[in-house]
């Protein structure tokens, strides 16, 4: 098998001439050697959880104001029962905009025409109000917001003779929508009215307002509040509800309105259709239902425009349709239908998100050949593509390929980049980037600030975290929910399952309420900590308030499942999302791998390879590298090899972690293909890590060339990386099996001298050395400092002695040296020590 992977074989130097040991012997002890530095607790628990979350409630909070803009209160009387509407801090700014800067909706799935508002002027004026509503829409707008119930309550007779629906369209004109919210609220409340006030012109303006300002949340609760089925509404009214229902991930409502809808005589429009055809793609499972509303579009004559083919094709990126995004794209184009930018970039978000680079690659010339701009998503979408597929490096040359061909990066661009070189553990790279992006003049907005923060909670990097909300709170730039779904996700280690509970608080009271991504993160973040009770009454209450579980929801419980390696409960979780109409992804099977490389599971893992080599399991990036790490796990040096050869045939760049991988297996014995793997890492432009150092000198010191062990050890520290503990103990390992004990303490004087404490490990490659050589003295040397600085000998210490002892056929000095272990160590247990008096008797000659 030894070179196999790689035919062309480089040259490479003859190990360096080792220098002569040195003649002055040093003893083992704390007068001639350095003290060691004081051991620091590693807990993860040691994260400054306080620190992040008082920051993050800091950013959380609204701006000293008069008013509270996050809560509006209902009036004190008769009103107990109503809760209070929430808006998002997000939408503060928006309060004097006029009407003709709002932003819509959505752009991809909602076109209403606000000129053509019933009743509006054309120029905005206010004509259409009486001046005793004028009278009262300056009073209103006179108000601060949380003193507004109680004004409403001291004019109610004047309010009654004022048209209710002209003065909300009043306040709305004039950028107040909030106030027209919390008029709204009032007269639902206000049972004086018997609903006289509330009739469908108004529940319908109400329900556009919030949609365009896409308070989407608010807009549902306010349907809790009504008997909405009381009210003729029009089209465009129930079209705003079910993308306010398809934004907050209440598909199933979204789905029962609709069907209601239709019931009531009224005839869906292109947008409403456009609305379900998202609804069905979010809630997944669904390509058959997405397929049937477009037979009703057809056969209602409505032709399909970007937004629709757009919509549809992202609904199989999300499911993983390959074949049928690329089937539908091809039926448009054979009915003459000519794709538009939107269209192609919704294509090559499916393939990108595979990490189909290649498809991704032909799919923009296409675009080039039928003169179709590319514009900053179509860029956005390469970078992802090659993010997926482990090309880093090229997908970050594609910010400069853009830049010369006019189209400037934004900062999806770079945060894509972010991302990728996040997920590769490439975090340095990552952070030289976003302050790229600042110096170019580029804003990053929460998406950036997200994955930022997500990367640097993986690694533990809190004081870095804490620069980060503090760049946040210069630029302006206010958490969302996703932020605190990030800080939920960090907190999911073992044993901090507290922690979880107490970010979760904390983003309540912050007026984030979860959504299912929330309800996900949870139940990965339980599991995680080992919390399965946790995990479970998450689920349960997802299902409970009304969110759909969807594959991330099952991607969420195999995650937790991986931890421990239950491959069974695993395969029983993969069978359930395929009888329930769900598509697994290459996460999912990622996952069951991972499990069944934690159970030892090796039939499994091949289970797996052969649905991915007969076709039925898309071979993507992510899958391959987690084949390749599955039987690494394992030790299955040939399914290593295949999956990682695989990579390479599917066009694929394997990043540093594999080559690591590959090179820490060819370091114990198959060095040719090592150095192979070496070169192979300068080829592909990464830079050798710490743990590729670490291998490197573990396959010298294994092949006892320590002498090559420590010039790679000094090449890595002159080269400015910080060698861990592990670098020193593996040199010293090396010098301790070829007998060089003076050396492996010099290494020792080093190691202690830089900061780095010894560990057990450290202690017991000496006794293995000095007991190698018959030097007992020099072992009770070595025990003795490890007791004084409080590393307590263990039973594979004592063991290593007595071995010595027996191997030296000095049986009567092994029984001795074990009699006496209480005396040196009197937290030593008696099992142990019958253990290792065995052990001697089993050694004794006939």
């Amino acid at each position: 098998m030894e070179g196999t992977i790689f035919p062309n074989k480089p040259v490479y130097p003859v190990p360096t001439k080792r220098p002569k040991q040195s003649s002055k012997p040093v003893k083992f002890s704390s007068v001639t050697l350095p003290l060691p530095p004081q051991s620091q607790s590693q807990s993860p628990h040691s994260l400054p959880l306080d620190s992040l979350l008082q920051h993050l409630l800091h950013l959380s909070s609204p701006p000293n104001t008069t008013h509270n803009p996050k809560t509006i209160n209902t009036p004190k009387k008769n009103n107990s029962h109503f809760p209070s509407l929430h808006i998002s801090s997000d939408s503060t700014q928006k309060l004097h905009q006029k009407v003709h800067t709002k932003k819509l909706t959505s752009v991809s799935v909602l076109q209403f025409d606000k000129s053509r508002e019933e009743g509006q002027s054309s120029d905005g004026s206010l004509d259409f109000l009486s001046r005793k509503g004028m009278v009262m829409l300056n009073s209103i707008k006179e108000q601060p917001l949380n003193a507004l119930n109680d004004f409403f309550d001291s004019v109610k007779f004047e309010l009654l003779q004022i048209d209710t629906f002209s003065l909300l369209k009043a306040l709305d004109l004039s950028g107040d929508w909030k106030r027209a919210l919390l008029l709204f609220q009032w007269v639902v409340s206000g049972i004086e009215f018997d609903n006289a006030k509330l009739d469908n012109q108004v529940v319908e303006l109400m329900v556009r307002i919030l949609g365009r300002e896409s308070q989407h949340a608010i807009a549902l609760k306010l349907l809790d509040l009504i008997p909405i089925e009381e009210y003729s509404l029009d089209v465009r009214a129930y079209t705003t509800i079910l993308h306010a229902y398809s934004r907050t991930g209440k598909y199933r409502k979204a789905i029962s309105m609709f069907e209601k809808m239709k019931e009531t005589g009224l005839s869906p429009t292109l947008v409403t259709y456009n609305v379900m055809l998202d609804v069905y793609g979010k809630m997944g499972r669904s390509w058959n239902k997405i397929l049937g509303l477009l037979d009703q579009m057809r056969s209602k004559g409505l032709e399909f425009d970007e937004f629709t083919c757009s919509t549809v094709i992202s609904a199989c990126g999300r499911e993983g349709l390959l074949n049928e995004a690329k089937e539908f794209f091809a039926g448009l184009k054979s009915q003459g239908y000519v794709p538009g930018t939107v269209t192609y970039n919704a294509l090559l978000h499916v393939f990108g998100k595979a990490g189909v680079y290649s498809e991704a690659l032909s799919i923009l010339k296409e675009m080039e050949d039928n003169d179709c701009r590319a514009d900053s998503v179509t860029y956005n979408e390469l970078v992802a593509a090659y993010g997926r597929a482990g090309f880093y490096e090229e997908g970050a040359a594609v910010i400069e390929t853009m830049t010369k061909k006019g189209v400037m990066p934004n900062a999806v661009t770079y945060t894509t980049v972010i991302n990728a070189y996040g997920k590769a553990g490439n975090e340095d790279k990552a952070l030289r980037l976003f302050h790229r992006m600042k110096e170019s003049g580029c804003v990053p907005n929460i998406c950036t600030y997200n994955a930022v923060l997500g990367m640097l909670g993986k690694k533990s990097r809190s004081e870095e975290m804490i620069k980060i909300l503090l760049d946040m709170k210069e630029n302006g730039c206010s958490p969302n929910r996703i932020t605190w779904n990030t800080m939920l996700a960090m907190c999911g280690n073992k044993g901090m399952h507290k922690c979880v509970n107490r970010v979760f608080r904390e983003m309540k009271s912050s007026g984030f309420e979860p959504d299912r991504d929330t309800f996900n993160t949870l139940i990965s973040a339980y599991g995680r900590c080992g919390s399965e009770i946790d995990a479970t009454k998450m689920y349960k209450e997802m299902i409970r308030v009304g969110f759909t579980p969807c594959v991330t929801t099952y991607n969420a419980i195999l995650n937790a499942l991986a931890r421990r390696g239950d491959w069974k409960a695993a395969e029983s979780v993969i069978l359930d999302m395929k009888n329930k109409g769900f598509r697994p992804s290459e996460t999912s099977y990622s996952l069951l791998l991972q499990c069944y490389a934690k159970g030892g599971n090796v039939r499994g893992i091949e289970k797996i390879e052969k649905e991915i080599n007969d076709g039925h399991i898309y071979p993507s990036w992510m899958l391959l590298r987690t084949l390749v790490l599955a039987n690494f796990r394992c030790r299955e040096l040939e399914g290593m090899e295949r999956a990682f050869q695989e990579l390479q045939k599917n066009g694929y760049k394997p990043d540093l972690v594999l080559f690591n991988l590959m090179l820490s297996i060819f370091s114990k014995n198959m060095y040719e293909s090592a150095h192979e793997i070496l070169h192979l890492i300068r080829e592909s432009g990464l830079t050798p890590d710490l743990v590729t150092y670490n291998s490197l000198m573990d396959m010298y010191a294994g092949a006892r060339d320590c002498w090559k062990a420590e010039e790679i050890l000094k090449g890595l520290e002159k080269s400015g990386g910080k060698p861990d503990i592990v670098s020193y103990n593996t040199v010293i390992k090396g010098f301790c099996r070829k007998g060089l004990m003076q050396e492996a303490i010099r290494i020792l004087s080093e190691m202690t001298t830089r900061g780095i404490r010894p560990c057990i490990f450290t202690y017991n490659t000496f006794v293995a050395g000095y007991a190698a050589q018959a030097m007992f003295t020099e072992i009770d040397d070595v025990i003795g400092y490890m007791i004084e600085h409080n590393c307590r000998p263990n039973e594979l210490t004592y063991k290593i002695v007595v071995d010595g002892y027996c191997k030296a056929r000095r049986y009567k000095e092994a029984m001795d040296f074990v009699s006496k272990i209480k005396e040196i160590d009197d937290s030593f247990d008696d099992q142990s020590i019958e253990r290792l008096a065995y052990r001697v008797q089993e050694n004794l000659e006939p």
